[in-house]
């Protein structure tokens, strides 16, 4: 029996990793011939990602599958430019990651039994990498942590960049609807990533669907049921293989010591949720680089404590302002920015944290409603545990993640789809109290269809990762192809 080895690398972010974890738990699963390492690149995006390496580190992992953190690029600082961040980084890595293609190479010429490296999976926004995997004369793939639709504006867009000469930051602020083929409404080009609308940064997000046309094939954390339109849309023999591998999501309870400080914080959440009836609670989360100033906060007590419907709130800390930090971190004491006697006044329906376990809170039969900025990653946590979502995005593909969950697929309902965040981390539109009470009233008193829908999607994504599912298939041909066309 021939070994194989298949070598992934994620973008440094906490929902990348995890993603990009899973895929190789789930190769090593499927063919026994199968070996997987997972290179984690330093320095990370935020600090929870530091956190999940090590639980990761000290977890059981399966058997041929390892996770290996490289060393550090010391060049990069907090005083590195966002534009050139990722560019650093995959420069800086390019070192660590050929020596370890190379010891994996000699294992394999100095012994028989020792797998030999088929190829790499690279995560979409690192596939400058590719250099390294020519140079060894390997294949490689691509994996889009984000979804089908996202991935065929990105490519559609840089088509229009390209070959019609479209200048893509005139679509800033813009009446412009755009018919991108991944979906099937037009699409306000005023929701596209601020990322696109600077010239600097622009030139950067381009080179990411440049270099997907020399890929293998790409792995979308997606399922075909799910997004139907748009991965149909991609098999149109332009792009390479489409497989759709998801959906993928975190496991309950990942990264959590039972003697830390998390697991006591998380047990008195849990508990607290053992104690409300089934689908009452409204569950504010915002992903880990989600946070709102005071002014904000205020609105949102207002409309938590008008509604009267139970709620868990995560509530972070924003970083200070002109600050280049990422993250959020954690307030000393609510009673500072909630208003006046808040805690007090809704004790009896309502809780505020700070950290969240996120997947265990959508998990528990209490929650009946999820609040989110609709990161790719928690929408399909979203669906996976049949939560309908209430859409508040704020930075990155958000909004345009958004618009597909609450027009195109009428799976969540909008508070306000082009809320985003500026370069300092602060919102450039505040939402009044009443709007979102409006959303949450909707869903949690009239939302009877849309839970339908929901639940009804949430059990074919169980499904879908089931032997004769859409998902175990596309997997399937996905290990197949690394298997009998390695090198």
């Amino acid at each position: 029996m021939k070994k194989v080895e298949v070598v992934l690398i994620p973008i440094p972010a906490m929902g990348h990793i995890v993603a990009v974890v899973e895929i190789a738990k789930l190769l090593v699963q499927r063919d026994d011939r199968l070996y997987t390492t997972v290179l984690v690149m330093h320095p990370t995006v935020d600090p929870s990602t530091t956190t999940y390496n090590e639980s990761l580190a000290a977890s059981t992992l399966p058997d041929r599958m390892r996770v290996i953190n490289l060393p550090r690029v010391e060049s990069i600082t907090s005083d590195t430019k966002p534009t050139n961040w990722l560019s650093s980084l995959v420069e800086g890595q390019k070192p660590h990651v050929k020596e370890y293609v190379s010891k994996i190479r000699t294992q394999s010429e100095l012994s028989l039994d020792a797998p030999r490296l088929a190829g790499f999976i690279f995560d979409s926004f690192v596939t400058g990498l590719k250099e390294v995997a020519n140079e060894f004369g390997l294949p490689w793939y691509a994996f889009s942590a984000s979804g089908a639709a996202f991935l065929g504006c990105l490519l559609h867009l840089q088509a229009l960049h390209d070959e019609q000469g479209a200048d893509l930051t005139e679509f800033k602020n813009s009446d412009v609807e755009l018919s991108i083929p991944s979906l099937v409404n037009p699409f306000p080009a005023k929701l596209l990533p601020s990322v696109l609308f600077e010239k600097d940064s622009l030139t950067t997000v381009l080179e990411q669907p440049r270099a997907l046309a020399e890929a293998r094939g790409i792995l979308v954390n997606t399922f075909l049921e799910f997004e139907s339109h748009a991965v149909n849309s991609l098999s149109n023999g332009r792009t390479p293989p489409i497989y759709p591998v998801g959906p993928i999501v975190r496991h309950k309870r990942d990264g959590h010591d039972a003697g830390s400080e998390g697991s006591n914080n998380y047990r008195n959440i849990i508990e607290w949720l053992d104690d409300q009836p089934p689908s009452s609670v409204l569950f504010l989360c915002f992903g880990s680089g989600g946070s709102f100033r005071e002014n904000q906060v205020k609105e949102i007590a207002c409309a938590l404590e008008k509604c009267g419907h139970r709620f868990l709130w995560s509530l972070r800390k924003p970083p200070p302002r002109g600050k280049r930090e990422y993250s959020p971190s954690d307030h000393a004491n609510f009673q500072e920015i909630l208003p006046k006697e808040f805690l007090n006044r809704t004790a009896k329906i309502g809780k505020v944290i700070r950290w969240a376990p996120q997947v265990d809170i959508l998990a528990h039969p209490a929650v009946g409603m999820f609040a989110s900025h609709c990161g790719w990653n928690s929408i399909l946590e979203s669906i996976r545990f049949g939560v309908p979502i209430v859409a508040w995005p704020l930075y990155a593909e958000q909004q345009f993640n958004a618009f597909q969950m609450v027009i195109e697929l009428g799976l969540a309902v909008e508070i306000k789809m082009d809320c985003r965040k500026n370069s300092h981390g602060d919102n450039e539109i505040n939402v009044s109290a009443d709007g979102i009470m409006k959303a949450i009233k909707h869903v949690m008193e009239q939302g009877k269809e849309i839970r339908k829908k929901v639940k009804e999607m949430s059990r074919i994504s169980e499904k879908t990762l089931m032997a004769g599912g859409c998902s175990y298939s596309s997997l399937g041909r996905l290990v197949d192809d690394i298997i009998d066309n390695q090198p």
